[in-house]
């Protein structure tokens, strides 16, 4: 029995958390860059216009809107695809340049760009971390103080009633 709460304590502690969320990262970030496999030209079609802002609409891709812009960009896509020599990204790359950069609805995984969604969470998880910190020092400090006493509540009541309370070299004392 003494055993098994051994190691409840230990897995309680940081280094399995933190274990965790290295292995709840990897996986994310081997899930989000894994490829799917070959797929239909039409598929491929899609979601880079997914990917593209309508250059005149606000707030939609080229894929939602029906503005001329955006057909012009659709068929530019298409032949892209259907000729077959380009991936992707170098079909979104010739698109951005010839709109000067501008259709980007997400931010690429690399340069500055990744930084728009890597200090946002890295904001998070500190912030967590700290607050984690900030959390245990303060009961341990809390259990250091000890249990309130008798005399303590007294203190308490007296200050709420409103009677003056002086401090003692002890801490604060009743004024007589």
């Amino acid at each position: 029995m003494s055993t098994r709460r051994e190691l409840n304590r230990q897995l309680k502690r940081w280094p399995g958390w933190a274990l965790l969320a290295f292995v709840l990262v990897g996986f994310l970030a081997i899930g989000a860059t894994r490829d799917s496999g070959p797929r239909t030209p039409d598929e491929r079609i899609e979601a880079i216009a997914k990917r593209l802002a309508c250059p005149v609409c606000q707030g939609e891709s080229v894929y939602e809107s029906r503005n001329p812009a955006s057909n012009q960009i659709r068929e530019a896509i298409r032949q892209g695809v259907d000729e077959g020599q380009l991936t992707d990204e170098q079909i979104i790359q010739q698109i951005s340049v010839a709109y000067e950069g501008e259709e980007l609805l997400v931010p690429t995984g690399s340069g500055v760009e990744a930084l728009a969604w890597a200090l946002p969470a890295t904001a998070f998880v500190l912030g967590a971390a700290g607050l984690t910190l900030a959390f245990r020092r303060w009961q341990r400090a809390s259990r250091q103080l000890g249990a309130a006493t008798t005399e303590d509540y007294e203190l308490v009541a007296r200050a709420l009633a409103g009677e003056p309370v002086e401090e003692s070299r002890d801490g604060p004392a009743h004024r007589s």
